[in-house]
């Protein structure tokens, strides 16, 4: 495992588009609950879209724990509305077009199958104090998060 942020460290605040217009601050999203940030390489690549619904899945448990759930992707925003259609996904995919969240959270694959600094799969468990207390990175794109660690994490704040 990789990535640069550790548990108990604040974890850096951002905005980015989740559609036309429509952006998402991960510090306003703190003021609600807890936030299960997930970041994921491509919308629609086969491990993608398995990740992205079994976070959809478990949805409802996080949500009775008081989390909710960002997935993070460099795609656009127009993919990540066709993507998010498709599979029912029911919380903000947002666009790290730009490319500066996935470096300041250290989460950067430099060469996947051709494609420059995209997403690692990792998954970050952030409290209401924007502090870290659940790290996950993989350095293997077809390796998937553990889903009952993150409830685990998030039961720990309960």
């Amino acid at each position: 495992m990789s990535g640069g942020l550790v548990v108990g460290t604040k974890a850096p605040d951002f905005t980015l588009l989740e559609a036309p217009g429509e952006s998402v601050t991960l510090s306003d999203e703190l003021k609600k609950g807890p936030v299960v940030l997930a970041f994921y390489p491509a919308d629609f690549s086969s491990v993608c879209q398995e990740e992205l619904c079994r976070l959809r899945d478990a949805l409802v448990d996080f949500n009775e724990l008081g989390a909710n759930v960002l997935g993070v992707s460099v795609d656009g925003i127009f993919s990540h509305m066709a993507f998010k259609q498709a599979n029912d996904i029911q919380f903000p995919l947002l666009s790290d077009w730009e490319k500066e969240v996935i470096h300041k959270y250290d989460v950067v694959h430099p060469d996947l199958a051709g494609m420059k600094d995209v997403a690692k799969r990792s998954v970050f468990v952030i409290d209401t104090n924007g502090k870290i207390v659940y790290k996950w990175v993989s350095d293997d794109p077809g390796k998937l998060p553990p889903i009952d660690k993150i409830e685990e994490a998030l039961r720990g704040l309960q």
